[in-house]
């Protein structure tokens, strides 16, 4: 890669690590919990979140959804069904969502009225590694009709995971997904990384998943009010 080039990338980079920390503690002082949700296309993100975003208001809690995608708005109508506050960002080519874009899209929220925020990322497992949201969770999808090796494959993506979620846990058998050969690969590259194995059409996994995230929030709101003491 050419030095001009290195020095844009990185230019681009450092601004949105900035806008980043600027969108964490905005979030932190506001008690969001921030979920960026990212996996390949089609690996069941929409589905995922639409029942995540079902059970987490049936408890009352307050939640709010972003979704990214290169073209139309249909997944932020999808989830709109559940009541929740949607927006949708529409890139018009870029392949991730910029911590700019989402910064946009909280114009007109009051943010110490929601409990939970989920980023619905754009299907990639490339870019999105190096960019950060001011998510508090980073949280990466891994479907069984993908094959086992995708950790491998893109090591940087399921190194920077908080958590990996295997999904479409029905189809596993009909995949002959081979989970023993998966786990290995995810704790190869992400062994700090939480697993979970959902079906968010069975709901299998789903209720752990959501345990999961409020204990989570728990801790980061705990850990702020103590900072802030």
């Amino acid at each position: 890669m050419k030095p001009r080039i290195l020095e844009l990338r990185k230019a681009v980079l450092d601004k949105n690590d900035r806008i980043a920390q600027d969108l964490r503690a905005r979030f932190e002082a506001a008690g969001v919990f921030v979920v960026n949700l990212v996996s390949s296309p089609g690996a069941g993100k929409t589905a995922l979140l639409e029942e995540t975003i079902r059970r987490l208001r049936a408890h009352n809690w307050r939640v709010a959804a972003i979704v990214g995608d290169l073209a139309t708005e249909n997944d932020a109508r999808r989830l709109a069904r559940s009541g929740a506050p949607v927006r949708q960002i529409e890139t018009g080519g870029l392949c991730h969502l910029e911590a700019e874009l989402v910064a946009r899209q909280l114009e007109g929220w009051t943010l110490e009225e929601l409990d939970f925020l989920f980023i619905e990322n754009v299907g990639n497992l490339v870019c999105p590694s190096d960019y950060d949201l001011g998510e508090t969770l980073r949280a990466v999808l891994l479907s069984t009709p993908e094959g086992e090796d995708k950790p491998s494959k893109y090591p940087p993506m399921f190194h920077s995971a908080d958590a990996v979620v295997l999904t479409k846990m029905d189809l596993a058998e009909a995949t002959r997904f081979d989970r023993a050969s998966a786990v290995a690969h995810i704790q190869a590259i992400a062994p700090h990384a939480v697993l979970f194995e959902t079906s968010a059409r069975t709901g299998e996994g789903i209720d752990r998943w959501i345990e999961f995230l409020v204990a989570r929030r728990w801790e980061a709101v705990t850990a702020t009010s103590a900072a802030l003491a």
